[in-house]
């Protein structure tokens, strides 16, 4: 049992860093590539495999949840985001809300790391034709 709980607490920090990541990682030139691969990824795994498993299917958030469920969680919302808010605050927050206010991080994070990537390429592809 402690392997299983154990394994509850590497998803809580791995898949809250991944998010704060996510909406974040375009700041520091270091990390725009990558983020916007995970942007990209995750954006995929919402679509893609949304196709499959229903739209924002997250496979962490999957295998996070049957972990929980194994230690006796019942009653999960669909939503990883809600269900960590809800951890944190101990309050029950609105899925629709919080669905939106995920989906909007999403794009504007997508967005930003976009345009901050084409612009860093466009300049690096300037410096080479000088």
């Amino acid at each position: 049992m402690w392997l299983i709980k154990a394994a509850d607490i590497f998803f809580v920090i791995f898949h809250t860093s991944l998010i704060i990541f996510i909406l974040f990682g375009w700041i520091w030139k270091r990390t725009r590539f990558w983020n916007l691969v995970v942007l990209l990824l995750t954006g995929g795994s919402w679509t893609i495999l949304g196709i499959f498993y229903g739209f924002g299917y997250c496979p962490l958030t999957d295998w996070h949840f049957r972990i929980l469920e194994r230690l006796g969680h019942t009653g999960l919302p669909s939503s990883y985001i809600k269900y960590l808010a809800d951890r944190i605050t101990g309050l029950s927050f609105n899925s629709e809300l919080v669905d939106s206010v995920t989906l909007w991080g999403l794009i504007v994070a997508l967005v930003i790391s976009l345009y901050l990537n084409i612009r860093s390429l466009i300049g690096r592809l300037k410096l080479k034709k000088e």
